[in-house]
């Protein structure tokens, strides 16, 4: 039986002025971690902070799952506090989750035992899909713009995210992207020329089917926005939908309908995959 459910979480603001989700579950538990060494060694965090080289409001925010630690903090914590490598392991395990929105990671978790993906895209070219330029390009357009700490972090999980399409067993990916998303732009020329060259070379990967939905389209199935599409393992079938630091994975069976629906719309309404590779290359061939 398919469990219903819906996840929804959105960001708030951190005292730093960092969005941050409440609670993030991996800084929770490397701050409960720092906090019980601290106590071990019978420190306070006034005491602490001197000592590891930062200020006792930055220890305090590490403790509380306010902040990612430094990789000079976790350093300089695991020798002061003589943490037996515990905290280090402890910030391995939260480091392969950085990069990915918190509303994200449980989608991004999905997707690594999908057997089939389907997603729409009218906002911007799809992750798995984006060059490390565009990557950055698309970044640095939405404020507040990040640290550079956690820009590399975003980027590096962005590429990594991206093997799923060469993974085997085979992922059955398909996705239509906006005409507009590639006239936009994003970056400038060489940048779009680089993405259509990416777009055109992941079209050719047995696995994956890219359309094009044109600029003019009278019949469009997908005016209600993005949306994602993915079947499990075992069969099942989950959705998501995300919107401003905000993102939902369902498994409603009657929400998964409409947009299975909706999907099959889409696939007759955007170009077919060759007539899309045509017009990938006329819009290059047009830079």
């Amino acid at each position: 039986m398919m469990i219903r459910e819906v996840t929804v979480m959105t960001a708030g603001k951190g005292s730093d002025g960092d969005d941050q989700v409440e609670p993030d579950p991996d800084l929770k538990n490397f701050g409960d971690t720092v906090k019980a060494f601290r106590k071990r060694n019978g420190l306070t965090q006034e005491q602490l902070a001197p000592k590891v080289g930062y200020s006792q409001q930055y220890v305090a925010s590490v403790e509380q799952g306010r902040r990612h630690p430094s990789a000079k903090f976790v350093n300089k914590s695991e020798e002061v506090l003589d943490a037996f490598g515990v905290l280090k392991i402890a910030a391995k395990q939260m480091t392969r989750r950085r990069g990915l929105a918190s509303w994200f990671r449980r989608w991004a978790e999905l997707e690594k035992e999908a057997v089939a993906l389907n997603t729409y895209e009218c906002r911007v070219i799809p992750g798995l899909l984006q060059t490390e330029t565009y990557a950055r390009s698309q970044i640095h357009n939405v404020p507040p713009l990040p640290t550079p700490e956690v820009e590399e972090a975003r980027i590096f999980k962005r590429l990594e995210r991206q093997k799923l399409l060469t993974r085997t067993p085979y992922i059955t990916f398909s996705f239509i992207i906006e005409q507009s998303l590639i006239e936009r732009q994003t970056g400038g020329p060489e940048v779009t020329r680089e993405l259509i060259d990416n777009l055109l070379e992941c079209g050719k990967l047995p696995n994956v089917d890219i359309q094009i939905m044109p600029l003019v389209s009278p019949e469009h199935a997908g005016t209600d926005g993005s949306f994602r599409l993915l079947e499990t393992q075992e069969h099942e079938w989950a959705g998501y939908s995300e919107g401003q630091k905000t993102g939902q994975v369902i498994f409603d069976p009657k929400a998964i309908s409409a947009f299975h629906q909706r999907y099959a719309k889409l696939r007759i309404q955007a170009l077919n995959p060759a007539d899309s590779v045509g017009l990938l290359m006329r819009l290059r061939g047009s830079l």
